[in-house]
This record gives C-alpha cells, structure tokens and sequence, in this order.
C-alpha cells in the first residue's frame, strides 16, 4: 500500500554513506551476476516496500560499478558481495554526494526553502546533460531515482525518452514503493527487482548499524518487533513516543465506523504541529491498517469496499503530503482521516 514518503527526521544514516546490506542477497547476486556478464540490463526497478533497503541497494550498486568499471576484471569475477569499502575514494565521493558519475533525482526545495511534492521535469531533465557529457568522468554513468513515484507526469515522460534510447555505459536504478502503479512504458523498459520485508533480525542488525545503538537495547528490539520488516520503520518508532502513537492510532482504527471525537482531539495533540516523526508514525499506522484490510479482503466479493478504500487511501496520500510541505496543522488531518475511512467502512 505505501504509496507515499513522509520525511522523516532519524539518526540514520543515509544510504548514500551505508556501506553494508542487511537481507535481499539473492537480489545482490542478480545486481552483481548481471554486472559480470557484461550484458548488464541498462534499468533496474528496485521495488517493494518502503524502508526496507531499495534505496541502499540502489546506492551499493552504483558504488560497486563507478569503483570497477570493467565487468569482466578479476575484481569483479571474483567479489563475493557488491560491498565496496567505505574507504574507498569512490565510495568517499558518494557518501559526500560528489561523485560525477552519479546522477541521484529526488525531491528538492522549492524557491521559498519548502520541500517538493514531486520531482520535477527541469530535475529530470538533469539527465539529458549527464548522460550527454563526456568532460566529468569516463566510463559508466549512473542514476538513482529515489523515488519513481514522486516523478510527476512530466517528470516520468522525460525519463522515458532517455530509457528508450539509453547511452552506452549508462544504469538506471528506479527506486519504487509502488511498483504496479509505476507507467507501464518505463516498466517495460526496467529489469524488475522486488524486494520482500527483512526478518526482524535483519532490521534489528541494520538500524542498530544505522544509529550506532547496542543491537541489545530494548528500545532498538522493540521498535524492530513492530517493524514489520522496515528498518525505516523501525527508526521511525525509536523513542517510543512515535511506537505509542502508531499504537494509539491502530486502537482508534478499531473502531471504526464509530469514532470517539475526543480521541480524535487527544490524537490530533499527540501528534503536535510539526513533528515530522509523529506525522511519519501516524500516517504509517494508516498504511498497516489499510495494506491490512486490502490482503484479508475477498477481492471479488468487495471489490467496491475495496475500490473505496484504495480511492481514500491516494486522498489520504496527498493530505498527508501537503500537511506536511506547507507545516499545516496537523488535528484538522486527523479529523480529516477517520472521517474519510468512516465512510468507506460503512
């Protein structure tokens, strides 16, 4: 269902500067396997859900390409993983974002310091030269997209021109919470890469490598156990503030259709005025609700439940968007919400 990216403040690192993969090693191996055949598809769709490792997949990837440019090096035929050493230079200049091999578009400020809803066209038109220049550096070329579903309509038809005739030496990474609902032309362009959920000792390995925490603190196993899978997750419920929040949210979902306006107030508190991390936790307790509801459901006897709830989901999707571009309150959201799921469980 996650079809969104709410920011959310962590002490993570970001995957640009993480060095090590925790889980998804039989897509590592298709990523590496595919590099020394030397017939590498030019565009991969890295897809699942969100806070899982995509990104950081996508970023180890590029490290271990623009680090060995030739596939067909011993370097390459004989490397285990796709890790390349952090201290590296390549690796250096990516985690510094200076690596002139490496294209990443992803959402950006606007002209009054606000962070965009959607990558934009001009962004994604950044290709075009990047590909085309041959001055910063030679060999491979490379370009995350983090993510393909923020690439609004513009956006995505301008990648498309690119993918249709890709230049040599070029990748493409597509990083996607929402694989189905990516435009089946670039999907059809893109070898598709689908990551599952990571066991709970995966994400417990990984957010504690993230954050620098002891992988025995309660605090980290807690958040790791309600993470269903999402390192990303996980960050966001350390502190527990966010995990109790999450909890109060799913208590309140219960009910419905009747909801106890009261709560609604004292959730709508909860979550204060401009906690991103609340904000990030509220709305992803929304999400296990609704991905919840959509697996349990008998697709053909409620298909127009099921319709309705898809169709409050993307309303809810935006909401959350612009409450959280434009710092809105965040109590007349919460009201918003349940009153939309109300109607769509009746």
């Amino acid at each position: 269902m996650s079809a969104r990216k709410v920011e959310q403040e962590s002490p993570a690192r970001h995957p640009r500067e993480t060095a090590d993969l925790f889980g998804h090693r039989e897509a590592e191996t298709a990523l590496l396997d595919a590099y020394r055949s030397g017939r590498i598809p030019h565009a991969w769709l890295i897809g699942g859900a969100q806070g899982i490792g995509k990104a950081t997949l996508a970023y180890r990837m590029a490290r271990f390409v623009l680090a060995f440019r030739n596939p067909k090096s011993s370097q390459v035929q004989a490397a285990p993983t796709l890790r390349v050493d952090p201290s590296d230079p390549v690796a250096r200049q990516i985690a510094a974002g200076a690596h002139g091999g490496l294209l990443v578009l992803e959402r950006g400020l606007n002209d009054r310091g606000v962070m965009r809803t959607v990558i934009t066209v001009d962004e994604t038109r950044e290709t075009i030269s990047f590909f085309g220049s041959t001055a910063a550096v030679d060999g491979w070329r490379v370009c995350i997209v983090d993510t393909v579903d923020e690439l609004n309509p513009n956006a995505a038809n301008a990648l498309l021109k690119i993918l249709e005739e890709p230049p040599q030496q070029s990748l493409f990474l597509l990083v996607s919470h929402a694989p189905s609902r990516v435009l089946p032309t670039i999907l059809s362009r893109c070898r598709k890469l689908l990551l599952r959920p990571l066991e709970t000792g995966d994400v417990l390995r990984a957010a504690a490598a993230a954050t620098d925490m002891a992988p025995d603190d309660p605090a980290l196993a807690d958040a790791a156990a309600a993470s269903e899978g999402s390192v990303g997750r996980a960050l966001s419920l350390l502190g527990g503030d966010a995990l109790k929040l999450q909890q109060r949210t799913a208590a309140l979902l219960a009910t419905l259709p009747s909801v106890d306006p009261r709560e609604l107030h004292a959730l709508g508190d909860a979550l204060g005025t401009s906690d991103r991390v609340a904000l990030a936790a509220f709305i992803d307790g929304i999400d296990r609700w609704m991905s919840e509801r959509m697996r349990t459901s008998d697709a053909n006897a409620n298909l127009p439940r099921l319709a309705r709830l898809a169709e409050v989901w993307e309303k809810i999707v935006r909401a959350a968007r612009d409450t959280e571009a434009y710092n809105l309150e965040r109590k007349p959201l919460v009201f918003s919400v349940f009153s939309m799921l109300a109607d769509a469980t009746r």
